[in-house]
């Protein structure tokens, strides 16, 4: 099986964001190959994802001692991309319950080097959570917003901000939220334009959004640096 894998060590190259290894669904045998691989300081930094407590305990102790490793969002890497000067990400979550996914978002921007500012909790149902963070949200470049049941945050926080957004829906709530489906039509019915919506609880996409964004704040910003120093 670890034959078969074709790693793509030169996306970062082509599109600016590098390769990570979705470890749900990958043999043992495939994610031993890997986790073994990019625990080298040789090796460029790999972000790892949906690895759960179990698969990553089940590991040998020198290899886990390697990684940095957060339960929570399940995500692990051996060392992180360099630290991006520009580019700031608001991080906004409903509810607590929204954990795993807003720790994936706040842990893979931090693998690739963006500054973060989490905002948990800031779900609708005690409007005055946004009313005391909304400025501060604003201060960000781009905005993420993770949110369950109904997503009503999206479109609230979408009238509140000029910023980027990008909305992930998650599969928290009872009955007919239906694993996310009810927070996903919300996003996608919502009010407020020019909101970007991902898949149900997919932090990674997000962030890998919010990161060509922030890409091209980068590039612009260091287009004026240039023109400012040939003054």
């Amino acid at each position: 099986m670890s034959d078969a894998i074709r790693f793509d060590i030169e996306r970062d190259t082509r599109i600016g964001l590098p390769e990570a290894v979705f470890c749900e669904g990958k043999s043992d045998d495939a994610l031993m190959t890997l986790l073994t691989r990019f625990a080298s300081d040789d090796e460029k930094p790999i972000l790892f994802t949906r690895l759960t407590h179990d698969r990553f305990d089940a590991l040998p102790d020198d290899l886990r001692a390697k990684y940095d490793y957060d339960p929570l969002s399940r995500t692990a890497w051996h060392h992180t991309c360099p630290k991006r000067p520009v580019g700031t990400v608001a991080v906004v979550s409903a509810g607590t319950a929204d954990g795993f996914v807003t720790h994936e978002v706040r842990r893979t921007l931090e693998y690739l080097g963006w500054t973060v500012r989490l905002f948990e909790d800031c779900g609708v149902a005690g409007i005055w959570r946004i009313e005391a963070t909304k400025d501060q949200i604003n201060e960000a470049d781009v905005v993420v917003i993770v949110a369950g049941l109904d997503a009503a945050l999206v479109s609230v926080m979408g009238g509140l901000t000029s910023k980027p957004i990008f909305a992930v829906p998650t599969s928290v709530g009872y009955g007919i939220a239906a694993g996310g489906n009810a927070a996903l039509s919300s996003c996608l019915a919502s009010c407020a334009p020019g909101v970007a919506v991902m898949n149900i609880d997919n932090g990674y996409g997000a962030v890998c959004a919010a990161a060509r964004v922030l890409r091209l704040l980068e590039s612009v910003k260091g287009g004026v640096d240039r023109l400012d120093k040939h003054r």
